[in-house]
This record gives structure tokens, C-alpha cells and sequence, in this order.
């Protein structure tokens, strides 16, 4: 083949080197515009895992690469006048011009041909060539002139950063925060060779504007840091190599996807590589990895697919394939640590103490969890873990070398209400009462999970009124008799175990009147079996679902007292903590979404108006359940629908209930409309939380996708809730709480004490799969 690599960066270079090691017949060339053996920039890190790759597929190349690389374990944070640091987390540097100069090198002595001090503007000036490289960087030519085939998707980020260096050494990654009087800067520093450190200085574009650093030249911008970060360079200069850029030389950060990635222009294929595909942010150090990696995929397919210049099409669809799951894994990852750290001073170092604030960025990109962190440097843990306890009200000695529990198994008090861990059991719809009521598989179904260990158990939302209901078999809580299988259910918990009861009220809204989910979800009953629904607006669910009324204000009135009563009630029984239910499309949800409320009184419009009905039922559920008793609102955070509420809006939304008197929010988000198009992954709701807790400053709950006790102990180590609802885990497994402590080696947690034989036999049984499972290594 004939192939020609246009930009010489790692991605250009290290494929070039590549293909032609494994297959010298081919005729490759790299087209670099800048002088041979020149290049900017500073120094690129990447981690002891694409170091390991690169070393089997070049192994000349890797060994120069080592010989050249600073190698380092340990994190260090300076923060509100501490020093933390930690280790094991294995990252490479290398500067930037140093690993091109030995990959061009490389390419030479292999019989590549460089082509230095052009600029390529378009693909057709090689018009023999049967493979074509884009890899001409985040600004391409190539991706532009065929913008409308390779769908580029860029977004420009809020923050603003600039790349300098310093003579100063560092032994460890250090990220220095500095407040000032208009917000906070970050420094992220590391080492890349013998004289020289990659300084990155970020800051919001609030801070950048109120300090003129837009009206500042160069030189003035670097005093400018190079004062406020004095203490940790200790008169180290700053030094810049970005003369060629006008103005201060800070930039935004552009996060790049492209729909497509490969083209056939009518004589050679056209594939884009590294940052001409994608970008991830420089806050977990991963574009010259992707772009390594993207070249070592590359050359894999045309190892497995053969390299004649007919298997092209089949190599560059399958190399797509493949990389773009890598990539938007990267990505998501790369997404998250960028998006803590243009937040960083308003949600995080405005608040956190020094030691939850380094636990928050170590996690920030969400790769690394609890337990990963164990396996990096568990002494720093362990003594987290401790500082932790300590903050939650148990005793724990200074300096203390004794395990004590994880977060997730710590107390939590809210109002007069302790739970004796972290863990919430969610409410579940099970669609199986009849006139409301409590029955012996509710007892069985929820007293099981109880005894399970799980701190709060709700039941699923309990209907206030008969036409409350989603479907003719949902709890309700409108009677005495209701009441009375309540009190049954909260007696029996509390006397046979150390969970607390939780009761969600609410009300079906424009989603009442189906069927049970395995009957049809969503499905409405037959006419004869169902009842009149009342909304927002008239809004039908489904294009087949009832329609229902707008609500007046007698519907209004008569709903309030629904809840008063229902509320009432439960306090009755003895329940400790009540939630209204104002998420998932159900009847005070739809007044919140714009999707669903499309009034034009008072009640439609502003998120005031819009949150004015939901509020008026929480101000008077509030007003007559006991005040030493908490309550919750559940939110739908995201709509995840064109037009709907973000979790901006779900922000202002919790401010308000705040303001009202709602002691925490259970973020949730979505089923409000029906053509919704949620991104699911592990904790993805948990962002939500995150956003709410530590803007609005109200506790929170996080739901969705967390299934292990490593989510949750991340989760609330790193204040991004006060505590985790389980839903299907704890479906599948009553007890999932007792067994997640024993998986994580954690014997102190107590179990029913019918069930401790159990107890030693299960455990003795896990520590034996894993000295087999150590064996085996």
C-alpha cells in the first residue's frame, strides 16, 4: 500500500512506524509542517498500561521512550494549607518533543519518509496514496473538508487554561488550588524530564475576566501566575512557548467526537486519527494515549485482515468499531475529571474540608473507586476511612491503625432520625395490594430486606387517594385499615432489626389507571376498571393512555387534603421518615416539567409558577408530620427529553423545597415523557446528587446503577451524596447489604442473630475463593 500520514504527531508517527515494521512493502510517508526534529509543547503523560502496550508492539522504540520517561507513584494536593499526598497511582512522562524526535528517529531507521515544513491543506494532493492518515490535529484540514461525512461534534469548554513550564522539579503529580478574590486557579504540575516541569494553570473564565488576564500580554499573564503560585515554585520562574500566540495565551478546551470516522474520496480512504477524531481533557492526562492506541488498533486490523490495499475497507470499519468504544469510554471518564474542575471552587473547595476535598478529586473522573483506591495506597485509605467515621460520630483513636468501618456503614442522623448506615432500599413498585393494602408479601417482601441490613426501607410510592393510584394494585394510605397494616409493617421492622421506615407519598397523575407491569407497562386498564385522571395539563402519557384533566383549583384543594390526610396517617403508624413524590411524570412532576405543563395561569410558565402546586402539598404535609421526622422530595433531576427540565432546573427546584423545608432530595431523573433518550452507565444519576448536595447545600440521596458496596462507599466518600438508594440488587438479593460487607472483608457488621451461622460460614467461604483465586495467579 501506499499511505500517507498527514501530521506528524504520536498518532501520525507511531502508526507510520508500525505498519511499516510489521509490513516493510508498503510506501509510507509523514507530512509534518513544522522543521525536522522541532515541535512545541511541553510535557505528555500517559500510564504504565500504554507504556506496557507499546513495548509489544516496538519494542526499540518503547525501550528509548523508557530510557527517557520520568516514572512517578505519588499524588500530592496543596489545599487550604495542607499538604496530602498519596501513592501507586503509575503515570509516565516524557516531553512532548522528546517523544517525537525518538518515534521520528524510529520512523527513519524503519525507511519511512518524513516530509517536514509542509502544510498539507487537503487529501487530494495525494491522490496515489490507497491510505490516508488525518491525524493533522484538533484543527484538521482534512476532518473540515469533509466536515459534512465526519459529522465533527465540538464544544467549546467554560474554562479557560494555559500551558507553561517551570525549571522546578517535582517528585510527585501535584495539583496546587489557590483561592483568590475572584475565584479559584488550579495548577496541575508534573515532571517530564531532567531540568524541566509541565506547569497547566486553569481557572473559570468568571475568574479569568475579573482579573483582566484577557487584557494582559504574556509576560504579564505569567507574573501574574507566577505570584500566586509563588509558595509551591519557591521563586521558580514560569516559562512559556506559546510566543507564537497573541494575547495572554490562555485558551479553552474543545472536546471533539466525529459521527464518522473513515471516508473514500474517489481515488484513497480517508481515516481520522487522534485528536483530528477526538479529544480528551488534559485533567486524567489521556490524548496521547488514545492517540497511541488509536495507531496500534489501526495496524492491528491490518495484521488480522491482511495488508493489501483491498482489505482497506474492512480494516478501517472494524478499527471504528473497536476504538469507539475505547474512546467513549475515555471520554466519559476525561468528561467527568474536566467537569470537577470547572466547578471545582463553587462546588467542592468552597466547602470540603482538606481530606473529602482529596478523596473528590482523586474519584473525579469516576475510573477509580473505593476499593481501587485500597489497591493503590492503602494505608492513605484506611486512614480516610478513620477521618470519616470520626466525622460521622463514631469513636475512632487519633492516628489510629485499626480499620474502621467504610462510609456506606456509617451513621447517618437527619432531624431526631439515625440510620445505622448509608444504605436505602428504594422504593419498588411490586403492583401487589388489594384496596391499598399492606398484605403478608409486603411484610415478607420488605421485613426481609430489613433484617437484609439496609439502614431506610421504603416501600414503593403509596397512593393518597384511590384515583391516586398507577395501578388498581398500589398501596394506598386513605384509611384507617391502610393505617393499621402500616403500623404492622414499621412495628415489625423496628423490633426485629435496626432499620428505619420510610412511607412515599404520591399521586399518579396523568400515568394512573394502567396495568401491572408484566400485564403491559403503561398500558391503561380497560375503561370499566379505571377512573378519571387529572394533570398538569392535557397531556396523555401515551398515545393510547387516557387523557386527562388540567387540574382546577377545587382539584387542587381536594389533592392538598388527600396529602394532609395520607400524611396524617402515616405519622400514625410510627414510620420514621416520610418522601413526597415529585419525580417520574407522576402528577406534581407533571407541573414541574415544561414538557408536561403547558398552563398559562399562575401555576404554568416560570419555575415558579411551575413548582407553586408542588409546593403548596409539601408546605402542608410539612406543617403536620412531626418535626423531629424528616422529609424528602424525590426529583426528576434530568428529563433527558428536548425542552425538558435539565439538572440546572432541577437545581432551582431543590433550592426551593430547601427553602420550604425539605431536609433532603432523592435525586432521581427521566420517565416524565415517554420518547426520553437517557445515557445510562455505572452511577450515572449520581452526578445529579453531586450537582444538588454541594451547590444548594441540602443533603441528598443518589440512585441508579449503584450495585456494589465499591459504588457506594465512592460515592459518599466523596460527598457526591449523605446516602445511596439500591433498587434491583436488593430484588435480587435480600440481604444484599450484609453480603456486599462481607465481600469487602468487613466481619463487624452485625446480622440477625437467627441468621449467624450464616454469617461465619459466608464468609469463611469468600475468604476461601480468594486464596484459590490467589493461588491461581
Amino acid at each position: 500500500m501506499r499511505i500517507v500520514c498527514i501530521g506528524g504527531g504520536p498518532a501520525g508517527l507511531y502508526f507510520a512506524l508500525l505498519m511499516k515494521k510489521n509490513h516493510p512493502e508498503h510506501h509510507i510517508r509523514v507530512v509534518e509542517r513544522n522543521k525536522p526534529y522541532d515541535t512545541f509543547g511541553w510535557g505528555v503523560v500517559f500510564s504504565d498500561a500504554t507504556m506496557e502496550a507499546m513495548k509489544v508492539w516496538d519494542e526499540t522504540s518503547a525501550a528509548e521512550i523508557q530510557d527517557a520517561f520520568n516514572h512517578w507513584d505519588d499524588i500530592e494536593v496543596l489545599f487550604k494549607g495542607t499538604r496530602q499526598r498519596t501513592s501507586g497511582h503509575g503515570f509516565v512522562g516524557i516531553g512532548r518533543k522528546k517523544l517525537l524526535n525518538i518515534l521520528q528517529k524510529r520512523c527513519e531507521d524503519l525507511g519511512v519518509e518524513l516530509i517536514f515544513e509542509t502544510d498539507v491543506d487537503a487529501d487530494t494532493q495525494y491522490p496515489d496514496a490507497d491510505l490516508i492518515i488525518a491525524s493533522d490535529g484538533l484543527n484538521s484540514k482534512i476532518r473540515h473538508r469533509y466536515a459534512d461525512i465526519f459529522e465533527p461534534d465540538m464544544i467549546v469548554r467554560p474554562n479557560r487554561y494555559i500551558w507553561l513550564g517551570t525549571n522546578k522539579l517535582f517528585d510527585a503529580f501535584t495539583f496546587d488550588f489557590r483561592k483568590t478574590d475572584h475565584g479559584w486557579f488550579q495548577a496541575h504540575i508534573y515532571k517530564f524530564d531532567d531540568k524541566t516541569s509541565t506547569f497547566i494553570i486553569e481557572t473559570t473564565e468568571e475568574a479569568y475576566q475579573a482579573h483582566g488576564l484577557d487584557e494582559m500580554s504574556q509576560q504579564d499573564s505569567i507574573s501574574f501566575c507566577e505570584n500566586l503560585f509563588s509558595e509551591v515554585l519557591e521563586g521558580a520562574p514560569l516559562m512559556t512557548n506559546a510566543r507564537h500566540l497573541r494575547g495572554s495565551a490562555w485558551l479553552n478546551f474543545n472536546r471533539l467526537i466525529c459521527g464518522k470516522w473513515s471516508h473514500y474520496n474517489g481515488n484513497s480512504h480517508v481515516v481520522l486519527m487522534g485528536d483530528a477524531a477526538h479529544t480528551a481533557h488534559f485533567a486524567i492526562g489521556s490524548g496521547t494515549k488514545l492517540a497511541i492506541d488509536d495507531a496500534i488498533e489501526l495496524t492491528n486490523q491490518f495484521n488480522l485482515h491482511g495488508h493489501d490495499k483491498s482489505n482497506i475497507p474492512a480494516a478501517l470499519e472494524t478499527y471504528e468499531e473497536i476504538r469507539r468504544v475505547d474512546v467513549a469510554r475515555i471520554q466519559n471518564a476525561a468528561r467527568n475529571a474536566m467537569e470537577w474542575f470547572e466547578v471545582v471552587g463553587r462546588r467542592y473547595a468552597d466547602h470540603f474540608e482538606p481530606e473529602q476535598f482529596m478523596y473528590s478529586m482523586l474519584t473525579r473522573s469516576q475510573r477509580i473507586s473505593h476499593e481501587n483506591l485500597r489497591l493503590r495506597d492503602k494505608n492513605w485509605l484506611q486512614g480516610y476511612e478513620n477521618w470519616f467515621a470520626k466525622k460521622s460520630g463514631l469513636p475512632v483513636e487519633s492516628n489510629s491503625s485499626t480499620r474502621h468501618v467504610p462510609p456506606m456503614f456509617t451513621p447517618y442522623q437527619l432531624r431526631g432520625v439515625t440510620l445505622a448506615n448509608r444504605i436505602v432500599m428504594s422504593p419498588m413498585a411490586m403492583y401487589s395490594a388489594t384496596d391499598g393494602l399492606i398484605n403478608d408479601f409486603h411484610m415478607v417482601h420488605l421485613g426481609s430486606r430489613a433484617l437484609g441490613g439496609a439502614g431506610l426501607i421504603f416501600a414503593e410510592m403509596t397512593c393518597v387517594s384511590p384515583d391516586a393510584r398507577i395501578t388498581p394494585n398500589c398501596l394506598g394510605l386513605w384509611n384507617e385499615e391502610q393505617r393499621d397494616g402500616w403500623k404492622r409493617l414499621v412495628d415489625f421492622v423496628h423490633q426485629n432489626s435496626d432499620a428505619k421506615v420510610a412511607i412515599q407519598l404520591g399521586h399518579a397523575g396523568r400515568k394512573g389507571a394502567t396495568k401491572p407491569a408484566w400485564e403491559g407497562i403503561d398500558q391503561p386498564v380497560d375503561a370499566a376498571s379505571g377512573w378519571p385522571l387529572i394533570s398538569a395539563s392535557a397531556e396523555p402519557y401515551l398515545v393510547n393512555s387516557q387523557k386527562p384533566k388540567p387540574m382546577t383549583r377545587e382539584d387542587m384543594d381536594r389533592v392538598i387534603a388527600d396529602f394532609v390526610r395520607a400524611t396524617e396517617l402515616a405519622a400514625s403508624t410510627g414510620a420514621d421518615w416520610l418522601e413526597l413524590h415529585a419525580a417520574h411524570g407522576y402528577l406534581l412532576s407533571s407541573f414541574l416539567s415544561p414538557l408536561t405543563n403547558q398552563r398559562e395561569d399562575e401555576y404554568g410558565g416560570s419555575h415558579a409558577n411551575r413548582a407553586r402546586f408542588p409546593l403548596e402539598v409539601f408546605k402542608a404535609i410539612r406543617a403536620v408530620w412531626p418535626q423531629d421526622k424528616p422529609i424528602s422530595v424525590r426529583l426528576s433531576c434530568h428529563d433527558w427529553a428536548e425542552g425538558g427540565n435539565t439538572p440546572d432546573d432541577a437545581a432551582i427546584f431543590a433550592q426551593m423545597f430547601k427553602d420550604a423545608g425539605a431536609d433532603l432530595i432523592d435525586c432521581s431523573s427521566g420517565q416524565v415523557v415517554k420518547h426520553e433518550k437517557p445515557v445510562y452507565g455505572r452511577l450515572f444519576q449520581t452526578p445529579f446528587s453531586d450537582k444538588i448536595r454541594n451547590e444548594i447545600g441540602i443533603p441528598t440521596i443518589a440512585v441508579g446503577a449503584i450495585s456494589e458496596a465499591d459504588h457506594a462507599n465512592s460515592v459518599i466518600s466523596a460527598g457526591r451524596a449523605d446516602l445511596c438508594a439500591v433498587a434491583r440488587p436488593h430484588l435480587a438479593d435480600p440481604a444484599w447489604v450484609l453480603h456486599e460487607a462481607a465481600k469487602i472483608g468487613l466481619t463487624s457488621v452485625p446480622w440477625p442473630k437467627q441468621y449467624y451461622s450464616g454469617k461465619t460460614q459466608y464468609e469463611t467461604n469468600l475468604a476461601r475463593e480468594a486464596a484459590a483465586a490467589a493461588a491461581l495467579k
